[in-house]
């Protein structure tokens, strides 16, 4: 089943992108929940993290660094990383990524 994500990452439909590499792409949410709100989103079909085999251990060390890569392209020094296993943990859709938040004060817990 494709997800809105795989679309994005065929150029079916359009997003605005802020990185892309062999391994990965980083596109602004539609619904920013700050004023910085990327996802970083393997190009390989995994649904989260629960869904990784071990052979994926490096391709998430990879979207964590260019998580770190994109935070510093948008001059952010404080950030939240978040991903969400699970429709009863937030996961929508069912593509792993990883959330980068800045650009306000986070609270903890969030919420």
């Amino acid at each position: 089943m494709s997800t809105i994500f795989q679309k994005i990452i065929d150029k079916e439909i359009p997003a605005d992108i802020v990185y892309e590499d062999e391994e990965a792409l980083a596109f602004r949410d539609i619904q920013p929940q700050a004023p910085t709100h990327v996802l970083v989103i393997p190009r390989k079909p995994i649904a989260n993290v629960a869904a990784m085999d071990a052979g994926d251990k490096e391709l998430l060390g990879h979207l964590l660094w260019v998580a770190g890569e994109v935070a510093r392209q948008e001059g952010l020094e404080d950030y939240r990383l978040v991903t969400n296993n699970g429709e009863g943990a937030g996961q929508s859709v069912f593509h792993l990524h990883v959330h980068l938040l800045g650009g306000r004060a986070l609270g903890w817990p969030p919420g």
